[in-house]
């Protein structure tokens, strides 16, 4: 088989880390929560503890529509490179003909032949075919990549809607607590307005926070049901209401520590950057195709095979051979600029690509930092917001028993009792922000893709 020379794409060699070796916001021992080994290595049924969240991940695995695109692009894009690689190869075909003819002297002559051949297979002396070759599968590599970002994103997706749920029960159930609390209030403001010991200022203000917590149930009742549906969307299939949290779950019962590694490097084998990876490899290759296109092109077309007048012959060995062989070169003398141009935009493109890689590093790296950042003084707050609740509590308390025991004005307990709603709503939210960046930190790292049978199970 005739074989072409090596492409005339140029060398690729990968760029040099557009950012800093370490992280901006570096893990020190003290940071609770992570841990030193790469997140890609974790599989994420290490990762995520909690059975039901596990199982609601696993299903969305399979059935989430936008994944499911995403892989059909996969095939596609393989099948694409598939096709542009057979050009590589020359097509072979075979064919039998029959022929009978009449001359104008009334002679009858019947032909019969046999032929097996290629035509038109181009000779890859310059690259070009490769460079195509290489083109698609760089693209079809990409796009797997890509999928597999997808897969990541789709785990954290879930994940933090599934949060979200359990954090606005948390709300739910407090709005709910909080209206109970305020009840009970207003029937003791009441009795003591037909006592004569309280006035009816007392009276409305007991109700403004009975009213302000019966708006946060129906508000509150409203998002759990819409954070419901969005997490039955992102699944893709219905499933048990058992898989739904009914309250926030502990750090320890949901997820492991978060294995962060140390050095920037670990994001060059991140799905993401690796798709830019490959689409600049593509866009590499095509400058390959331009600049073949400014040498000759070398076709060939030939053709083996018997002839007779007798079909019996042609099986039995009487048949006589007949080939053909036609090679042509084709030479571009004059395009009007357009193989210049060509080139030129293959060029530029190589460029666009290439920053779009570089970008992806560094939009890594921010993502990285940011989780960092937050993971570095989530657990400070939620220690300032623990404290606060309680001092909340106890103040709320003291000021109810003062008001009950006569000694202290409604004003002082009701104003007790917003500040402690206020703070343990706060609270909830820290605790979803707490797991949440959890979760991101081991999406950002690349976490989500290694298999469970590969890596040493951690419990």
């Amino acid at each position: 088989m005739l074989a072409g020379c090596s492409t005339l794409a140029p060398d690729y060699a990968r760029t040099e880390l557009p950012v800093p070796a370490q992280w901006n916001n570096q893990p020190s021992a003290q940071t609770q929560g992570l841990f030193s080994q790469q997140a890609m290595q974790v599989p994420w049924k290490n990762f995520i503890r909690d059975n039901r969240l596990a199982h609601v991940i696993e299903l969305a695995l399979g059935s989430n529509r936008t994944l499911r695109q995403t892989l059909a692009d996969v095939e596609s894009a393989r099948a694409t490179y598939r096709i542009q690689r057979a050009d590589l190869f020359p097509q072979i075909n075979a064919g039998l003909t029959g022929t009978r003819s009449k001359s104008s002297a009334g002679n009858i002559a019947t032909t019969y032949e046999a032929e097996a051949g290629l035509s038109g297979y181009e000779i890859d002396l310059f690259g070009k075919n490769r460079s195509l070759s290489d083109v698609q599968m760089e693209a079809y590599l990409a796009s797997a990549e890509t999928a597999k970002a997808a897969q990541i994103s789709l785990i954290g997706e879930i994940a933090n809607a599934w949060l979200t749920l359990a954090a606005d029960q948390n709300q739910l159930s407090l709005a709910q607590e909080t209206a109970a609390n305020a009840q009970k209030t207003m029937n003791i403001t009441n009795k003591r307005l037909e006592l004569g010991i309280d006035s009816r200022i007392d009276v409305a203000s007991a109700q403004t926070i009975y009213h302000s917590a019966r708006s946060d149930i129906a508000s509150f009742t409203t998002q759990v049901n819409q954070d419901i549906n969005a997490l039955r969307l992102l699944v893709g299939e219905q499933f048990d209401n058992s898989l739904l949290p009914d309250a926030l779950p502990d750090v320890e019962r949901l997820v492991t520590e978060v294995p962060a590694g140390l050095s920037s490097s670990v994001l060059l084998q991140r799905p993401d950057v690796l798709a830019a990876e490959h689409n600049l490899k593509s866009a590499n290759a095509n400058i390959g195709v331009a600049r073949a296109a400014f040498f000759p092109t070398l076709s060939l077309t030939a053709t083996g095979g018997l002839a007779s007048s007798v079909l019996a012959d042609i099986f039995s060995g009487g048949a006589s051979s007949i080939w053909t062989i036609a090679p042509s070169i084709t030479l571009p003398i004059f395009d009007g600029g357009a193989n210049d141009a060509n080139l030129a935009y293959s060029e530029a493109q190589q460029v666009k690509f290439l920053a779009a890689y570089e970008y992806a590093i560094q939009s890594a790296f921010a993502e990285v930092a940011d989780a960092l950042a937050r993971r570095a003084t989530i657990q400070a707050q939620l220690n300032a917001e623990n404290a606060l609740v309680a001092a909340a509590t106890r103040s709320y308390e003291l000021s109810l028993a003062r008001y009950k025991g006569g000694v202290d004005s409604f004003q002082n307990a009701l104003e007790a009792q917003r500040t402690m709603y206020s703070a343990k709503q706060s609270l909830i939210l820290t605790q979803q922000a707490d797991l949440g960046n959890r979760i991101t930190l081991y999406r950002v790292l690349g976490g989500g893709l290694a298999e469970r049978d590969t890596v040493q199970d951690e419990g």
